[in-house]
């Protein structure tokens, strides 16, 4: 969550996301219009761009030097693309095909899945368990999970029991964020088990189509958006772990006694009882809109970014303790006539319950990033991982002369 790439009628722009208060553009394309997807290696200049006008065609530049390394085609419209390190997905509506990342060659293709029509599928951004979830039904909730490495399918999990909506990997890709069409109840699986580990429920009021579910960098927390104006973000915690001895209470006592007697209880009703309420939320000013959210650290703070689809991003304060409303800090445009907007901004907003300054004010109140991995500048833990040289030496991928392999900033 370092940078954002967009795609737009005359082309796309990719941008860095290192400060709050300004938004800088890496790069910006009008070779090919109206780009609907544009997905970028981590911070690396290799890019994977799909047009409109050629929506069977996955065109692969090196955006930096300004060349197409190469493009494919298949038999018919390309709904998503998903890489890592390791591997490149293709997501047709009945086919999935799995390329090697540094020569490009097509290693699988998975034939026949279940109507696709959203191109849903989601792969570790961890090479090392390059992990593909994708529905293995168009009817019911069912997760394909599916090994990049070994080419073979390691499990079937039945998530749900109506169609997929929304699917994520953490950052290790241990973990598996799942929703349904239905969009109350969002699930978290053991990788590569399939063992469900966590259940939240966003709400029973109304059905929502989740349009975006993401973890945080330390698998911390989990944000859903939907197409309501809602954002919701879950924190992965169990009642269980091991804390400091609470005081001989009367409630302390009680807690304890309810959360023994929830073992003793049919599964489907203690299973509502550990069900737990958002940890922090966000009410945004737009309803209806596809939206798009992330949960990065931004100047050693952990921040949730909002990107909606008329082309803002909104970047929001998140208090990793206590949780609660999140503070809008900064709104940009993408599109270029963003400054007048900005100015305009606390014309639009009602007034925050605290101003920036306060809220950076409060910075001894983050976590150390001993406890928080992820809530570090350099990208946590993942950020030491070696590439050997030998896995990018040869091929058409020829990312290494610029020693973008390694390091890449995640």
């Amino acid at each position: 969550c370092s940078s954002l790439a967009i795609g737009t009628t005359t082309g796309y722009r990719l941008f860095s996301l290192s400060s709050v208060e300004q938004l800088d553009q890496v790069h910006e394309s009008n070779e090919i219009p109206d780009v609907y997807i544009v997905e970028r290696l981590f911070s690396s200049s290799l890019v994977v761009v799909v047009s409109h006008a050629k929506p069977q065609q996955m065109n692969v530049y090196h955006f930096k030097k300004g060349t197409e390394i190469c493009n494919y085609s298949y038999s018919s419209n390309i709904l998503s693309i998903r890489l890592n390190r390791q591997r490149l997905v293709v997501c047709l509506e009945e086919s999935i095909y799995i390329h090697n990342i540094k020569d490009m060659k097509l290693l699988k293709t998975i034939l026949d899945t279940p109507p696709n029509t959203t191109g849903l599928c989601a792969l570790s951004i961890n090479h090392a368990n390059s992990y593909l979830a994708y529905p293995g039904s168009a009817t019911s909730g069912e997760i394909v999970l599916y090994d990049g490495n070994t080419l073979k399918t390691a499990c079937t999990i039945p998530a749900h029991d109506g169609p997929l909506a929304a699917l994520a990997f953490n950052s290790t890709g241990s973990k598996l964020a799942s929703a349904s069409e239905k969009g109350t109840v969002i699930r978290v699986f053991c990788i590569p088990g399939g063992q469900k580990l966590y259940e939240f429920r966003r709400g029973m009021k109304r059905y929502v189509n989740i349009s975006s579910l993401v973890f945080s960098m330390d698998s911390q927390f989990l944000c859903a958006s939907s197409n309501t104006e809602t954002v919701h973000i879950f924190k992965l915690e169990h009642l269980t772990d091991s804390r400091p001895e609470e005081p001989p209470t009367w409630s302390g006592y009680m807690g304890k006694m309810f959360q023994a007697a929830t073992n003793y209880l049919p599964a489907q009703v203690s299973g509502m009882m550990n069900q737990d309420r958002a940890f922090a939320t966000v009410r945004l000013n737009i309803s209806g809109q596809r939206n798009i959210c992330a949960l990065s650290t931004i100047q050693k703070l952990p921040r949730l970014l909002v990107t909606t689809s008329d082309g803002h991003l909104y970047i929001y304060n998140l208090d990793p303790q206590d949780g609660g409303e999140c503070v809008l800090i900064k709104k940009h445009s993408l599109l270029g006539s963003g400054k007048m907007e900005e100015n305009k901004e606390n014309d639009l907003q009602p007034p925050l319950p605290q101003s920036y300054a306060a809220t950076v004010a409060r910075q001894s109140t983050v976590p150390s990033t001993s406890t928080m991995p992820g809530y570090s500048e350099d990208g946590g833990a993942l950020r030491g991982e070696v590439i050997p040289e030998h896995e990018f030496a040869t091929g058409p991928v020829c990312l290494d002369d610029e020693n973008e392999f390694p390091p890449v900033s995640i």
